[in-house]
């Protein structure tokens, strides 16, 4: 490959997807010298964006455009080519330019596959690939809820793009049904569990999955548009718009027209430099054959563009290159519609074994497989809670550093110093840990903004970007620098910072706060955190003012939001002592309004299915009948579980119910970074589990012994033993001390387990705080738990006597007194279960 003149090479690209683009920027940041001259030839009117992040474009109005490249480059948009002549080496566009080239590199990704059923081509009929096709999705969209009220949507194909175009289509308004011919969603990145898993997420938004189902037909209506989709088995769908989103097909026309060779079953036949079967001619991306497959992740097309450039500059130079594209790690972590998924390694392998953790009441699937002597980490599959992705995937062909339990549950995730160097951080960018050491090193980066843009780690998909930080905390420690503890981009401080800055300047807003102490406008991180403080702080009601646009999902509505837009109603139970009286009003109740009733592992009865604009109604008899909120939607104290204790037990040794409904009734309402939960035993047989609470409590002859610590859930831990043999005034101080100084040191969302292990001097150094006031601050915490109790008020009886406060209890800003039609009940065991309707739409806590 000469170019015209001496150290100039002509480089056309024919594509400006993400890969083509990807291509160009990296020719463009090696090449000081200029030695290529690189012409682009895009297809679409617009610019390279990000098909990525396609469905945002839809659900957020997303920009998706990537970078513009420099003045150098040239780019051709809106013009597609026609023809390829290798002999001239020329390209011809369709409005008639020809452009001359060096090198040519085929960038023209794929094509949505339409299966081949009648009705294909009807009006309403969509493919998922372009901003185009969203554009035009989202018109008729507008114009069938107008026109058609009701109607429904299909999206044919249940696999990645498949649910995000679900997501799109129930986004604009239309009830949406998912066919997919596979037994279960994601067959190519999940196993049947996890599918599952998926489905049952899916289905909770609303939305009818039909798997293991083939379409037969689209079928017209009166106007000739699509109405309905007729599925094998005889059922037929209503539909006034499908959307086909079952796969690809690699872009291989142009290489067919002149001659290229190409795959039986598509892609561009390319070898390990992704050249193609004419010296001069390079394929990249999904359009390319690479021993036998074609690659639909970014990670691999980036990959092969990176490859390329160093190809291209090794012959503007007249040197050798021994760059090749090896194959990808086809790992993927996802966010489906809120929902985690994730895949590493192999997860299909039949010669290893498998283990697995099912929590269909959570939504949490995990499976790893491990090999025949568990030993090493062969794949896995994750639904629900990938939190721990990075370092599995990072782990993958290495000796697992524990039991597998033990790796599956996260308790030998290794630290970011501990990863071998070679361990491939970021696949999206073929990005290893040492490569992010190095830079760490070279550039003394001291920011994971650095970082990424350094090594490129954690700027695709993002699901890198934790384990970098590890990384580059590790690295920090080292090398003797502080590490950063900022809570996110809006705040340099660590939440207990925030704490302390909120008590002692006395602001009462996270107006005033960010604009002191922040920056930007906040997000849904810093928000429910400062929110969190500030009721910590006693700062008023949490539905007064700028505080309510700053709470948590449950929080708006006192409630706790249930998978088919109902709420839940606790009320509370101090140490699940209640009178017949009581008990009758909560009976009567949940018979009045139809709710679902359950007795709960923490001594309390749970009442289920009540719709937003009934939670008043509800709340006005229970706080009549002298209950009050059981705060079961905050981040505050649940419950404090007893035993019966020496009253009734023949075995109990103190008045453990006493004790609890004592503890209840003076940490109730207590706001703080997680729930907190506790317990009291009236004896060493432990019947109330406390040695599993946050803090627990067991009688003793001579007193209590007071533990703390503890938790149960996916990650049990014992809590452990503070001191022995308390007086009650002990005990009570003692408390109130460890939860105040929790409360104001603790992270994000962080339980007291990990915050005592997070503790510099662990168990040790608490009881230097709390017992011998070694920071001086004992006479603090004793006075903020004081204005705590004194100040004291049911938020439900509050928000009940407050008209502003009411306005926000209704299905429909518009007409208050309609009640939510998606919401449907069946009977099951004599009592009401959810109906999941089409259409339905819940806010999901985190997305």
């Amino acid at each position: 490959m000469n170019g015209d003149r001496e150290g100039s090479l002509r480089v056309v690209v024919v594509g400006h997807g993400p890969a083509g683009h990807r291509l160009v920027e990296a020719l463009r940041a090696r090449d000081a010298a200029g030695t290529c001259r690189v012409t682009v030839l895009g297809e679409e009117t617009r610019a390279a964006y990000d098909r990525v992040a396609l469905t945002s474009y839809l659900t957020e109005d997303a920009d998706l455009a990537l970078p513009e490249h420099d003045e150098a480059v040239r780019v051709v948009a809106g013009d597609p080519v026609t023809g390829i002549d290798l002999a001239a080496r020329t390209v011809t566009t369709a409005s008639g330019l020809v452009v001359e080239y060096d090198a040519l590199v085929l960038a023209t990704g794929s094509a949505p596959f339409v299966p081949p059923v009648p009705g294909k081509d009807l009006p309403g009929v969509f493919v998922y690939r372009t901003i185009d096709d969203l554009d035009a999705l989202r018109e008729h969209c507008t114009n069938l809820t107008l026109s058609r009220p009701g109607a429904g949507g299909v999206v044919v194909g249940g696999g990645l793009l498949g649910l995000e175009a679900a997501r799109a289509v129930q986004g604009l308004g239309v009830e949406t049904h998912v066919v997919e011919v596979a037994p279960w969603l994601m067959p190519r990145q999940l196993d049947e569990g996890g599918g599952a898993m998926l489905r049952r997420h899916v289905e909770a938004l609303g939305m009818n999955v039909h798997a293991g189902t083939p379409m037969e037909r689209l079928e017209a209506g009166e106007d000739g548009a699509v109405a309905s989709v007729a599925l094998a088995g005889g059922a037929s769908l209503d539909a006034g718009v499908v959307v086909f989103s079952a796969g690809v097909r690699p872009r291989d026309e142009l290489a067919r027209g002149c001659g290229l060779q190409v795959g039986e079953r598509g892609g561009i036949v390319v070898d390990e430099a992704c050249r193609t079967s004419d010296p001069a001619v390079f394929a990249i991306g999904e359009c390319a054959l690479v021993d036998g497959q074609v690659y639909g992740l970014v990670a691999p097309c980036f990959s092969m563009a990176e490859v390329v450039a160093d190809q291209l500059l090794a012959a503007a130079s007249d040197t050798d290159c021994t760059a090749r594209f090896e194959g990808a790690d086809l790992s993927t972590k996802l966010k489906l519609m809120g929902v985690d998924v994730a895949s590493f390694g192999d997860p299909f392998r039949a010669d290893g074994l498998d283990v697995t953790y099912t929590d269909p009441v959570a939504g949490i699937y995990k499976r790893l497989v491990v090999s025949d002597d568990a030993r090493t980490l062969l794949g896995g599959v994750l639904v629900g809670d990938a939190s721990g992705y990075p370092a599995l995937r990072a782990q993958v062909g290495t000796r697992l550093p524990g039991s597998p339990e033990q790796v599956l549950f996260g308790g030998t995730e290794a630290a970011g110093g501990d990863l071998p160097g070679a361990t491939v951080i970021c696949s999206c960018n073929n990005v290893s840990a040492e490569a992010i050491r190095s830079g760490i090193r070279a550039e003394s980066l001291t920011e994971v903004a650095q970082v990424k843009a350094c090594t490129r780690a954690g700027t695709t998909c993002g699901s890198c970007v934790p384990l970098v930080k590890r990384i580059l905390d590790a690295e920090l420690t080292a090398a003797g620098v502080e590490v950063s503890r900022a809570l996110c981009e809006h705040f340099e401080h660590s939440r207990a910072e925030l704490f302390d800055i909120v008590r002692v300047t006395g602001i009462t807003t996270f107006t005033r706060l960010i604009a002191e102490h922040g920056r930007g406008r906040g997000c849904d991180i810093c928000k429910p955190v400062v929110a969190s403080i500030l009721a910590s702080l006693g700062n008023g009601h949490i539905l007064d003012g700028e505080q309510a646009a700053l709470q948590d999902t449950n929080d708006h509505h006192l409630a706790n939001l249930q998978k088919n837009g109902t709420y839940s109603v606790v009320p509370r139970i101090p140490g699940g002592e209640i009178t017949p009286e009581r008990l009758i009003v909560i009976g009567e109740v949940a018979r009045d309004f139809g709710l679902y009733t359950k007795i709960t592992g923490g001594q309390r009865i749970d009442l289920f299915g009540a719709r937003v604009e009934q939670l008043p109604l509800i709340w006005r008899r229970l706080v009549d009948a002298g209950f009050e909120s059981g705060h079961a939607y905050g981040k505050a104290l649940r419950t404090v579980k007893s035993c019966v204790g020496s009253t009734w037990c023949r075995y109990g040794v103190q008045d453990s119910v006493g004790m609890a409904i004592a503890l209840e009734l003076r940490y109730r309402g207590l706001r703080a970074p997680h729930k907190i939960k506790a317990a009291v035993s009236g004896c060493a047989r432990e019947c109330a589990e406390a040695q599993a609470k946050d803090f627990g409590v067991i009688a003793t002859e001579g007193g209590w012994n007071l533990y703390v610590g503890g938790n149960g859930g996916m990650r049990p831990r014992h809590a452990d033993l503070f001191a022995t043999d308390l007086s009650d005034e002990e005990l009570i101080r003692y408390v109130d001390r460890f939860l105040m100084f929790y409360i104001r040191t603790a992270d994000r969302l962080q339980r007291t387990a990990s915050w005592l292990e997070s503790l510099d001097g662990g168990l040790d150094y608490l009881r230097e705080v709390v017992v011998e006031d070694r920071l001086g601050i004992a006479g603090e915490l004793d006075a903020a738990m004081a204005r705590h109790v004194g100040s004291y008020s049911d938020e439900w009886a509050d928000t009940l006597a407050d008209p502003e406060r009411m306005r926000r209890f209704v299905s429909f800003v518009n007409a208050p007194d309609v009640p939510d039609p998606s919401i449907a009940f069946e009977t099951e065991r004599d009592q009401i279960r959810p109906v999941l309707v089409a259409g339905a739409e819940l806010e999901v806590a985190g997305r």
